[in-house]
């Protein structure tokens, strides 16, 4: 080393932009970046110890968003000032990364733009219920490039749509599927919590018409009455929610039956609605239900089969060699 100034020598070699000045400015580099790390440590260890509920679960996912929007933004502003306090310097820097990054990281900056749009276009938040990708599931994580999605399976309606699933309802499979933020400028995300924690849902049952429909209909109104939501389980601040975001009076969601004619069967399908999560339990439960209602008033549930009542007398002729093979029977 020659001066202050000058490039360090190892061995008779000089080291490029190897200065004093530079080392200093790699020691505040590297201390910056570790407090801002531990800073986000202690965020985390502190969100981390906020008691359970749906607005402390709400709370922890916008105050980790938060953290780590302001750890970003101080190493960014941090390295920045450290390293280009030369204007001119920085300008040149600027415009060299600029058209790297663009060059090859458009996927990753779609990504960081995709989550800055789910974050201020309010898409979803931790612990909602979304289809996104192509995957069904509840949010556990949001980063700037990724969403962590703990998948559940999928309804028989949808039993045959990518990927296949081996669990046929909307329970937990037990993968976690990572899915990039750039997918909502792709498709649309469907957010089953959001803004209200409930969704509609059908039973469909096949009557045979000669059976009392009236009393069939009774029981699968009643099994609907009995365990869906009704509006004494709603609170006041969702019934509000249903008036002002969906201009729905709360006395329609009381559970309605429908009737559909087939060529085989009367079809009665009852609407109701349901919570988000646990749709199978409540539907479980109306089933055993319906079932054993039905059974004890004699109804019977209709299915496309055949039933064989009688068997006709059948009589052999006999005949002989060839003939008789053409014998009638």
């Amino acid at each position: 080393m020659n001066g202050p100034g000058q490039a360090l020598e190892l061995f008779g070699i000089t080291l490029v932009g190897a200065t004093p000045e530079n080392a200093r400015k790699l020691l505040i580099t590297v201390a910056l970046v570790a407090i801002v790390l531990l800073f986000a440590w202690a965020a985390r260890r502190v969100l981390a110890a906020v008691g359970g509920g749906q607005r402390a679960n709400r709370f922890r996912f916008w105050a980790r968003q938060a953290a780590s929007l302001v750890a970003g933004v101080v190493l960014i502003v941090g390295i920045v000032s450290v390293w280009f306090d030369d204007p001119t310097r920085l300008t040149t820097g600027l415009g060299l990364v600029t058209a790297g990054v663009a060059f090859a990281l458009q996927r990753v900056i779609t990504s960081i733009a995709g989550y800055f749009v789910i974050l201020r276009g309010k898409t979803f938040n931790v612990g909602d219920r979304i289809v996104m990708g192509g995957v069904r599931g509840d949010v556990i994580a949001l980063s700037f490039m990724q969403t962590k999605i703990m998948e559940m399976g999928q309804p028989p309606s949808v039993a045959s749509a990518d990927p296949a699933m081996w669990v046929r309802s909307r329970q937990y499979t037990g993968r976690i599927v990572t899915v990039s933020n750039d997918k909502i400028f792709d498709e649309p995300i469907y957010n089953y919590t959001y803004h209200f924690p409930y969704v509609w849902e059908e039973m469909r049952l096949p009557i045979r018409y000669g059976d009392d429909r009236d009393t069939a209909e009774r029981i699968l109104l009643e099994a609907a009455q009995r365990h869906a939501v009704s509006e004494e389980k709603l609170t006041e601040e969702h019934r509000e929610e249903l008036r002002r975001r969906y201009h729905i009076p709360v006395g329609d969601i009381a559970p309605r039956t429908y009737w559909h004619l087939t060529d085989n069967w009367l079809e009665l399908a009852v609407r109701f609605l349901s919570p988000d999560h646990g749709t199978r339990e409540i539907k479980d439960a109306m089933s055993r239900e319906v079932l054993a209602r039905l059974d004890a008033a004699g109804i019977g549930i209709a299915s496309a089969t055949y039933e064989i009542t009688a068997v006709p007398p059948i009589k052999l002729v006999p005949g002989r060699g060839a003939a008789a093979e053409g014998a009638d029977v």
